[in-house]
C-alpha cells in the first residue's frame, strides 16, 4: 500500500468491484485459455472482456460479451462456455479474506456479472454483503452510473458516504462520476485513467481498513 495514501475516509459503508478488486479472475481466464492450447492469451481475453463491458452501456447477455472478447483475442468463442462452467473456481486475492473480516461497516458489491454468476462468485468469498448490485439487475454495465446507484439505493446512503473499491481502471472514473470516493487496487501497475486523480491508489487491499475512519 502507498504509505502516503492520505487521511482516512469518513464513510458508512464500502462497496467493492467483484471480479478484479476481490477475486483473482485473471488466473481463471489464463487457465482456461492455456488448457485449450492458447497459453499466454488469457490476459488479452480478459482485457478484451473489460473493454467490452465498459463500452456496452445497456445490459445485454454477459455470456455473449465474454464470447465476443474471446473472438477479439483470437480465441474460439466456445471457450466462453468453458470459462463460465468453472466460475466456482474463482478465488480471492490472498489478503482479501482478512481485509473483509477487519472491516466493521456494511459491505456491498457492484459487479458486471449476471445475477447467477454473481451469486456463484460471491459465495467463494465466504463473507456477508448487505447488497450485491449486478449489471443485469441495474440494466447497464459499469461504468454506466446505474449499477453504482443500485448499490447505493440498497445501502440507503448518499454516494459521498460509501467508499468504492475499484479493481479495473474503468471503474475508477465510473464510481467517481457517481459521486463516490474511490480506492483503486491497481495490482497490475496501470497508468491512472484521465480524470481519476481524486482516487487513492494502492497495490492491494491489505491496508484498506487503516484508510477508513471509525471502522
Amino acid at each position: 500500500m502507498d504509505e502516503e495514501a492520505g487521511p482516512p475516509f469518513a464513510v458508512e459503508a464500502v462497496c467493492f468491484d467483484l471480479l478484479t478488486a476481490l477475486l483473482d479472475s485473471w488466473s481463471l481466464w489464463d487457465a482456461v485459455a492455456a488448457e485449450a492450447g492458447y497459453g499466454g492469451r488469457g490476459r488479452a481475453w480478459r482485457q478484451a472482456y473489460l473493454r467490452g463491458t465498459s463500452a456496452a452501456g445497456d445490459y445485454r447477455p454477459y455470456e455473449g460479451i465474454i464470447a465476443e472478447a474471446a473472438r477479439e483475442a483470437g480465441l474460439p468463442p466456445a471457450l466462453a462456455g468453458r470459462l463460465l462452467a468453472r466460475w466456482g473456481e474463482l478465488t480471492p486475492w490472498p489478503e482479501v479474506p482478512a481485509t473483509l473480516r477487519a472491516l466493521r461497516l456494511p459491505l456491498a458489491i457492484a459487479t458486471n456479472c449476471s445475477e447467477a454468476l454473481a451469486g456463484v462468485a460471491v459465495a467463494t468469498l465466504e463473507a456477508a454483503f448487505a447488497v450485491v448490485a449486478t449489471a443485469e439487475r441495474a440494466g447497464a454495465y459499469k461504468p454506466d452510473p446505474r449499477p453504482y446507484r443500485l448499490a447505493l439505493a440498497g445501502l440507503g446512503l448518499p454516494p459521498e458516504r460509501v467508499l468504492f473499491v475499484a479493481g479495473s481502471p474503468f471503474d475508477v472514473g465510473g464510481a467517481l462520476g457517481a459521486g463516490m470516493p474511490v480506492v483503486w487496487a491497481n495490482r497490475l501497475g496501470l497508468p491512472l485513467p484521465p480524470g481519476a486523480e481524486a482516487a487513492t491508489v494502492v497495490d492491494d487491499l491489505g491496508g484498506l481498513p487503516a484508510l477508513i475512519a471509525g471502522r
